[in-house]
């Protein structure tokens, strides 16, 4: 048997690898051989794992938490699979699914059972990462439709902005002079004014 590698990788680099780390520890893996990216499983150009798959040599082995710290992506992950265990000959180890671990049974039925697992966990995985996203977007839709606002609420109105509205609006300033005496920017106003009376057509006012 080659040598020992871990493999970590947290979405961002806000998440906290403590945990995946202590369980390759706990597989004594040398702290050398532990490579760590912090960023999005979307695609697989991440530098500690492109270092990784330099470094290693046939039937050398990887430890992985979990399918999803190698991806999200179905293709991709299926891809990588194979470059790793046919290209560069190297087991891989899921440690969250022991039935994912390439260094069993390797005959023409193991083999297919391991990819056949790891094709029904990558599509599980991926699917219900659109279904997240689907559900988040159903979710936003209906808020908006109960009338809830998202993002950044524009500033008060300034006191003087109804008076001013009214002097622009019965052509004794223009929309510049409007815009300078409230403080804003011109198509700010011009906004502001629109929103104004739309309401105001909404109340019957």
């Amino acid at each position: 048997m080659g040598n020992v590698f871990g493999y970590v990788r947290v979405s961002s680099k806000d998440q906290n690898e403590d945990r995946q780390v202590i369980t390759m520890r706990e597989m004594q893996i040398p702290e050398e051989n532990i490579f760590i990216d912090k960023q999005s499983g979307k695609d697989f150009n991440r530098p500690q794992y492109k270092k990784l798959l330099r470094k290693v040599k046939p039937d050398d082995l990887i430890y992985i938490k979990s399918i999803d710290r190698l991806g999200r992506n179905y293709a991709e992950i299926l891809d990588q699979w194979k470059v790793i265990t046919k290209d560069k000959r190297v087991d891989l180890y899921v440690m969250d699914m022991p039935i994912l671990d390439t260094r069993r049974e390797k005959n023409l039925l193991g083999t297919f059972i391991s990819d056949l697992v790891l094709a029904l966990l990558s599509y599980v995985a991926e699917n219900e990462r659109i279904n997240i996203r689907q559900r988040q977007a159903e979710g936003i839709a209906a808020a908006k439709a109960r009338g809830v606002h998202f993002g950044r609420r524009p500033n008060p109105l300034p006191e003087n902005f109804y008076e001013v509205y009214q002097l622009w609006k019965m052509k004794e300033i223009s929309v510049s002079e409007a815009a300078k005496q409230c403080g804003m920017p011109q198509t700010t106003f011009f906004e502001r004014a629109r929103a104004y009376e739309k309401s105001t057509l909404q109340n019957g006012e």
